[in-house]
């Protein structure tokens, strides 16, 4: 990033208005194949959608301690830090609703203890990686989560049209133009 001064510095993420957030896959091989767990989303951000476990970072936590926390609180599972895949981030922009903008660290999952139960966050279920219901999910899941399921990274910015829903425009890298 280029600074005041003219001189490349790193990012300061403290500098960054938009909330801090993790998303995670959980990744099973299933009797027909790989299954991810999603859950409806039952309050708040992105109800009646279809998600990946997730949420807020804490003041002071990092990402996969977030990830760690959230995935418990939402679906009851332990996992155990040195298991998460990170596979990259998303910077999420609503300009017709800025209060919805966020930037999310994405992280992948194959090992975990317990069995998913729902919370009042989430309603979780398997579902076949080869039959992901992308319509039900947030509409920029369909130019990036296939590759990240298949073994793929994502680097990218998102910006929603006026009805909030709809991807307006995108940039980065790991990003498909050819959505399922």
């Amino acid at each position: 990033m280029i600074g005041h001064t003219g001189h490349v510095s790193e990012r300061d993420e403290t500098k960054n208005q938009h909330p801090r957030v993790v998303v995670v896959y959980l990744l099973r091989d299933g009797a027909e194949g790989p299954e991810v767990l999603l859950g409806e989303k039952r309050r708040g951000l992105g109800t009646g959608r279809l998600v990946g476990p997730g949420g807020k970072r804490e003041p002071g936590e990092a990402a996969v301690e977030t990830a760690v926390r959230e995935v418990a609180e939402e679906v009851g599972l332990r996992l155990d830090p040195a298991d998460l895949e990170a596979r990259g981030t998303l910077d999420y922009r609503f300009p017709y609703r800025p209060s919805w903008s966020q930037f999310s660290d994405v992280f992948v999952c194959r090992h975990w203890s317990g069995t998913p139960t729902a919370s009042d966050e989430l309603e979780p279920r398997w579902i076949p990686v080869d039959a992901v219901p992308y319509a039900a999910m947030w509409d920029d899941a369909k130019y990036w989560l296939p590759a990240v399921l298949d073994g793929g990274t994502v680097d990218a910015r998102f910006t929603f049209a006026e009805d909030d829903a709809t991807v307006a425009g995108f940039t980065g890298v790991g990003v498909g133009v050819d959505a399922p």
